[in-house]
């Protein structure tokens, strides 16, 4: 049947995912020679996760304007970018030198790593980008993870195994894991592992260490199965208890529980519990173990139970602050207690996760200088701190994750600022072939604004989370689907108002804005050719990221803003659905006063810096309406080529090559002079004598174009440069030719246009055509056809006054 068939079809998927997951258990001499050969499988718990980490590779990136190295780790590759920890590239970088240090044995060993950091900075992103990252690079064959499993069924006679419960027939029954994942190297006496690790550490980058004895559960076995066989007087006494018939060597998948212990805030229990875990009393009765304690009939549940092996997480720290001082020597000692009689040594990373509070906890004693008690304790304490974003770009991705539900994170999300050569404050746009090709939607239903959502896109493919349109459909109380649409720019606007929000505005050098400063942080640059201004000259020394509007609140309020209608209409189109980036702005800043997030200076402090982040959001539109109304009017990169050969020829007193004519032809005046009168716009005829320049426009020709040509050629020199190989919209005095539209453009090009007739143009007027044109270019650009006519509205109203 085809339901059957296709669940098949699904089976066979779930099979090939599992195939090569799990291997057969092997003898412990069958592992030694494994790990003499490929020594990673060894690894203690730091190593393990650094090889985690370093297998995805790294990426280069721009924040604060300056290109870091990332690690692709961190942007969650197995899930798609799902819980990827966005920005905060500097302290992850960080917290990997610190495994780096510690993998190589060069110090550090004691310290606990601590995140910290506001809410919604990526804190808990970073744990489950651990946990997913972990649990997937264990699956593959370099990142295999090993532990022991115990069988004393059968030794001395012996016929019960290792059970808390009644003995079963099935002989696979009696094997039991290790509950803490101890290492299989762990089974050798001290004095043959350590000739055993330096044969392993001859073939390996980073020293291994294993100085983790066997752990009680597993002691329990290897002393019963001794003493059965010592008994008997066997003479290859280890090899007796390491026989494959009670010892073996087994891989595990990485998961919460099993190598990663994580500690939430709402887990209770005593200290002792939450730690290691606790004893099962009615298994103390079951369990005999010579007058003593069974560690068999301990529940190993704690979280650096679970933990060891790998790394232990404490998430919300501030919750569990009574514990931070019980794990002082647990990095010194490696070794903790199930009770005073029995302990246990430990093999883990141990990271707390805390928001600001921590401080707080850690500081209340600082007054008393010396007799501070967790001065120990900060002592042992590395700090990284986490910052919200202050990338527009990857403030959009943020937003777009928490709202929709949208994951991945590629090598575009950063470099797009690169692409997209915002200039000055204005961005630019190249348009008809030479300048950059309007964008194009991608249609796609959703059935809820929290899971889905349909993104227009470049191009070449790549999402441009600033710009792009979303369109979603939205359900009211009465279960009724209604079509809502955030405009292009609405997403954006947000974005960069949140990061406007978060940057430090005492070091502002002068002249340059808050709106500015985020442009150098995303793109490492504002303006163009000789008035290009890089990050690296200025020095910005202040808390930026440290505080501002957080993620989930713009989350918050454009969700509100997506329920119910506006009170726009149209005649003919559904505008109450489009939702403009000023209603986002409106209603970011409108519920700053009442949130409980916000003091009062807070909000009143971004209310103020949102008229500069409104303009430039409409400093955006301006600029589609304006590529909408003149795309088939402007100059194209064939004409100013063309121009800047015979410009080129000109100079040197050198025929052009023509197309046109098999031989070369005379640099063309009369082409020259219109190309500056018409398209440029910077002369008139009485710069002429003629067609032949006077000395303006000679000095323009040689210091302008030439000049650009002549430095573009050094930086990109090679072998057989000629000006057809120049990128010319990569030279800003020519990229300005190619995409800088302006009014006086559309005066030029439509004497009878009048923007006052703009919402209702009368029939068969120049305005109702020009409108026409706008509206269908601005739809292949991303624009619905609502939003499209709201945001011409707005635009063409700002300039109507003085037009």
């Amino acid at each position: 049947m085809p339901d059957e068939s296709r669940g098949r079809v699904y089976l066979r998927a779930a099979d090939e995912q599992l195939e090569g997951t799990y291997e057969p258990p092997m003898p412990l001499p069958e592992y030694v020679d494994r790990a003499l050969d490929n020594p990673t499988i060894a690894a203690n718990a730091a190593r393990y996760l650094l090889a985690a980490i370093e297998s995805q590779g790294t990426r280069t990136v721009v924040e604060r304007g300056e290109e870091r190295r990332r690690y692709r780790f961190f942007d969650d590759p197995f899930n798609d970018g799902e819980h990827a920890v966005l920005g905060n590239t500097k302290p992850l970088n960080a917290f990997v030198d610190d495994l780096r240090t510690i993998a190589a044995g060069r110090g550090k060993d004691e310290k606990i790593v601590w995140i910290d950091g506001p809410t919604a900075t990526g804190k808990s992103e970073l744990k489950r980008c651990l946990v997913n990252g972990l649990r997937e690079y264990s699956k593959t064959p370099e990142g295999r993870r090993y532990t022991l499993e115990w069988n004393i069924s059968g030794a001395g006679g012996n016929e019960r195994g290792l059970s808390y419960g009644e003995e079963t027939e099935n002989k696979d029954d009696d094997w039991y894991k290790s509950p803490v994942q101890i290492h299989p190297l762990s089974a050798f006496p001290r004095p043959v592992r350590t000739d055993l690790l330096a044969d392993i550490n001859d073939q390996s980058e980073y020293p291994i260490s294993v100085d983790a004895d066997l752990d009680p559960f597993s002691r329990e076995a290897y002393d019963y199965l001794e003493k059965q066989y010592r008994s008997e007087g066997r003479a290859e006494l280890f090899s007796a208890i390491t026989d494959p018939e009670h010892l073996r060597v087994t891989n595990y998948i990485v998961d919460v529980g099993r190598g990663i212990g994580v500690l939430h805030a709402e887990d209770d229990g005593s200290p002792k519990e939450r730690l290691v875990g606790s004893w099962m009393a009615g298994m103390l009765r079951e369990l005999d173990s010579r007058g003593r304690k069974n560690p068999q009939a301990f529940s190993y549940d704690g979280v650096l139970s679970q933990g060891n092996g790998l790394v232990t997480i404490v998430e919300d720290a501030s919750q569990h602050a009574d514990l931070l001082r019980r794990l002082l020597n647990v990095p010194d000692e490696r070794r903790v207690k199930l009770d005073k009689g029995i302990g246990m040594d430990l093999d883990t990373q141990l990271i707390v996760i805390s928001n600001p509070d921590l401080d707080a906890e850690l500081d209340q004693y600082a007054d008393q200088n010396g007799s501070d008690p967790l001065k120990a304790l900060k002592r042992r304490l590395t700090r990284h701190e986490f910052k919200y974003l202050t990338n527009r770009r990857l403030e959009a991705e943020l937003i777009r994750r928490e709202l929709l539900g949208e994951t991945g994170v590629g090598d575009d999300t950063l470099a797009q600022a690169e692409d997209d050569a915002e200039s000055d404050i204005s961005a630019s746009r190249q348009r008809n072939g030479s300048r950059r090709g309007p964008t194009s939607e991608q249609s796609s239903d959703s059935t809820s604004a929290a899971s889905a959502a349909a993104p227009s896109s470049t191009n070449d493919g790549v999402r441009d989370s600033l710009r792009d349109a979303v369109r979603l459909d939205v359900r009211d109380e009465r279960g009724r689907t209604h079509q809502r649409e955030l405009a292009p720019h609405a997403i954006g606007a947000a974005a960069t108002y949140s990061v406007v929000s978060r940057l430090d505005g005492d070091d502002l050098p002068p002249g340059i804005s808050l709106v500015e400063k985020a442009l150098l942080f995303e793109q490492g640059y504002i303006g163009d050719g000789d008035d290009r201004r890089d990050v690296s000259e200025f020095d910005f020394d202040g808390e930026d990221g440290q505080t501002g509007i957080p993620v989930t609140y713009t989350r918050d309020v454009i969700a509100d803003l997506l329920q119910g209608d506006t009170d726009r209409s149209h005649p003919n189109l559904d505008v109450s659905g489009v939702r403009m980036p000023e209603d986002l702005l409106e209603a970011m800043m409108k519920g700053l006063k009442d949130a409980p997030v916000f003091s009062r200076a807070e909000a009143a402090e971004f209310e103020n810096r949102l008229p500069a982040v409104r303009e430039f959001i409409r400093s955006r539109q301006r600029e589609d309406v304006l590529d909408a109304m003149l795309a088939h009017a402007g100059v194209t990169e064939a004409t100013v080529a063309e121009y800047v050969e015979h410009v080129y020829a000109w100079d040197a007193d050198e025929p052009v090559e023509s197309s046109r004519s098999e031989e070369p032809i005379e640099p063309d005046p009369l082409k020259m002079k219109v190309f500056e009168t018409e398209h440029l716009g910077r002369f008139s005829t009485a710069d002429y004598d003629g067609d032949r320049p006077r000395s303006s426009v000679r000095d323009f020709r040689r210091q302008t174009v030439i000049r650009a040509l002549t430095r573009y050629a050094w930086q990109n020199r090679g072998e057989g440069f000629s000006v057809a190989d120049v990128d010319l919209a990569a030279i800003p005095e020519l990229r300005e030719v190619l995409e800088a539209n302006d009014w006086d453009d559309v005066r030029r090009h439509f004497p009878d246009f009048d923007p006052h007739e703009w919402n209702d143009p009368p029939e068969g007027t120049e305005t109702e055509q020009v409108k026409e044109l706008t509206l269908d270019q601005m739809e292949t650009q991303g624009y619905s056809r609502a939003s499209a006519e709201l945001t011409s509205r707005v635009v063409v109203r700002s300039i109507a006054e003085g037009w």
